[in-house]
């Protein structure tokens, strides 16, 4: 994409959001960033529906009339002719497939437990035991998956990543051990590395 600013709508505590931060720092863009609080209804104004009408954050207004949501098409978008998206159209569709995947069945779970424990003050106990299960799978999956690979698609950091990344390296505080997963977390190490992320 150009180098155009853009504002980007969202909340800071959101993976989903916090995915777009990483990718437009990474690739030097331009951007203003405007919190929307979704706990006290900011995501359900009228300013605010006007950019995204699902009222979901994080949106991104590109000016022009042109507005964007949900945030794995934002990064597909910000990365197109980027490192972060690869040319060849196998490994593109290997991006897409963990998009996809993130979306189905990781983030769902992983992220919701999360919301759980860290937006509404919920105890690890108090999680859906349900929940729960699936995100455990979904961490298995992505540890088993790493072994011998340095990142989820190709040789080098990509979008696919950073997708999974965003929830996944908060996962602790949606009450799941990563400590057992070396290769999870030796990955995580890796791409905040890449990032720079503190």
């Amino acid at each position: 994409m150009s180098a155009s600013t853009f504002t980007l709508y969202g909340d800071r505590r959101s993976g989903n959001c916090l995915k777009i931060v990483y990718a437009a720092d990474w690739l030097g863009l331009v951007y203003s960033f405007v919190d929307i609080d979704i706990m006290t209804g900011e995501s359900r104004t009228p300013e605010f529906l006007a950019v995204n009408p699902a009222g979901q954050v994080p949106a991104v207004d590109f000016g022009g009339g042109k507005t964007l949501a949900q945030s794995n098409a934002v990064l597909l978008f910000l990365a197109e002719h980027s490192a972060l998206l690869p040319q060849d159209p196998f490994l593109r569709a290997k991006v897409n497939e963990w998009l996809f995947w993130e979306q189905y069945s990781h983030e769902p779970y992983v992220s919701v437990c999360r919301f759980h424990m860290v937006y509404q003050g919920k105890t690890a106990s108090e999680r859906e035991a349900w929940r729960v299960e699936r995100a455990e799978a979904a961490l298995d999956h992505m540890e088993a998956h790493l072994a011998g690979k340095s990142f989820f698609v190709g040789e080098a950091l990509s979008v696919a990543d950073i997708a999974l990344l965003a929830y996944t390296r908060l996962a602790g505080e949606g009450g799941f051990d990563l400590s057992r997963r070396p290769n999870l977390t030796t990955w995580i190490t890796r791409c905040e590395t890449a990032l720079e992320l503190a």
